[in-house]
C-alpha cells in the first residue's frame, strides 16, 4: 500500500507555518505528484479568524481576517493542473475544542458550505468534502453535527463523497501542548467497538469514508483497531481508508517527521487489514523535499527508493 492521497495543513494552530506562496505551493504539487498522489485535502478553510479565502460571511458577521492569497483557488487550479481531487476542509471556530461541544459548529458552517459550493464548485477539481471537527468518543453533540453537516454537504453538491477522520483514544492521544507522549486511561478494543459501531450508526447516510488516524495507538496494536474500524465501518456501507500520519508522535518535540521504518510499518498494516486509500498527514511539513524540516525530504528520499524504485 502506497500514499495517494495527503491532507494540505494550511491553517495550523500546532505546526510551524512554513509561509509558502504560489510557486511553493505549484513545487510540492509537482512533488506530490511524482509519488503518486491524487488526492489532495484541505484540513479546513478557517480556524478562529484565520482563513484559506475571503469568505464573506466569516469576515462579515465574525471578524476573520482577509488573507492575502485565495488558497482554495490556488489549490483547486494546482488540483486540476496535476489530475488531482481535492476535498474541501470545513470551518472550525474553536468553540468544539473550548467547550467539549460540537453543536456550536454547525450554524456558520451551514453558510460556509453554501459560500464555498456556490463559489468554487464549477472546478472539476472540486471532489468531495472534510468535515474537520475531529472526534475520538462519542462527545456532545458529535453525531447530530457530523451528520447535519453531512447531509448538507451532499445536498449542495449532487452527492459528492465527505470524508472524516478521527482518531482512536490510545495510550498516544494526547494533547499537543501536554509534555507527555502517553496517557494510562486509554480505551480498550472492546470500548472503541461499542462506541463507533453506535457512532457509525448515527451517521451512516451522511459521510462516506472515514479515515482514522494511526498514531494514537502502539505499533502492534494497530492492526487491530484497523481490522475493526473496517468491519464496524462495512456494516454500515462506509468505505475504509487510513490516514497513516507521517510526523512521529513519540518524540519529546512534537511533531517532527516519521522514520520510515515507522511509516512503512503502519502502511502494511492498513494493507492487510483491508484499507482502501492511504491519505497522510501530511506531505508538505514532514514528506515533502522543500519542508522546513530537512528530515522530511529524506524521508520523501527513503519513500522512493522504497515504493517507486
Amino acid at each position: 500500500m502506497q500514499i495517494t492521497g495527503t491532507f494540505i495543513d494550511e491553517i495550523s494552530h500546532d505546526i510551524p507555518h512554513q509561509n509558502w506562496g504560489p510557486k511553493e505551493w505549484e513545487r510540492d504539487f509537482a512533488h506530490m505528484r511524482a509519488v503518486g498522489i491524487d488526492t489532495v485535502v484541505l484540513i479546513r478553510c478557517g480556524y478562529q479568524r484565520f482563513l484559506t479565502y475571503p469568505s464573506a460571511y466569516l469576515m462579515d458577521r465574525h471578524g476573520c481576517f482577509r488573507p492575502p492569497v485565495d488558497l482554495v483557488e490556488l489549490f483547486l487550479q494546482l488540483s486540476e493542473k496535476y489530475g488531482m481531487q481535492l476535498f474541501f476542509g470545513s470551518y472550525d471556530s474553536g468553540k468544539y475544542w473550548e467547550t467539549g461541544d460540537m453543536s456550536h459548529e454547525i450554524h456558520e458552517n451551514l453558510h460556509v458550505l453554501e459560500e464555498v459550493y456556490a463559489r468554487y464548485g464549477h472546478h472539476k477539481s472540486f471532489g468531495g468534502w472534510y468535515l474537520s471537527l475531529e472526534l475520538s468518543r462519542r462527545t456532545k453533540g458529535a453525531v447530530e453535527t457530523i451528520a447535519q453537516l453531512g447531509t448538507h454537504c451532499k445536498q449542495l453538491s449532487g452527492g459528492l463523497p465527505v470524508l472524516i477522520s478521527p482518531w482512536i483514544d490510545g495510550k498516544k492521544a494526547v494533547m499537543a501542548a501536554d509534555r507527555a507522549l502517553s496517557k494510562d486511561n486509554a480505551v480498550s478494543l472492546r470500548e472503541h467497538e461499542r462506541e463507533w459501531s453506535e457512532i457509525f450508526d448515527g451517521i451512516k447516510g451522511s459521510v462516506d469514508i472515514v479515515a482514522f488516524q494511526d498514531g494514537h495507538v502502539a505499533y502492534e496494536e494497530l492492526e487491530d483497531y484497523l481490522v475493526l474500524n473496517k468491519k464496524m465501518a462495512d456494516a454500515v456501507g462506509l468505505t475504509s481508508w487510513t490516514n497513516t500520519e507521517s510526523f512521529d508522535r513519540d518524540m519529546p518535540i512534537k511533531f517532527l517527521p516519521i522514520k520510515f521504518e515507522k511509516l512503512k510499518l503502519k502502511l502494511e498494516a492498513a494493507q492487510r487489514a483491508g484499507c482502501g486509500k492511504a491519505i497522510t498527514f501530511e506531505f508538505s511539513h514532514f514528506m515533502s523535499p522543500q519542508s522546513a524540516y530537512p528530515q522530511a525530504g529524506h524521508l520523501y528520499n527513503r519513500y522512493r527508493e522504497h515504493f517507486l524504485g
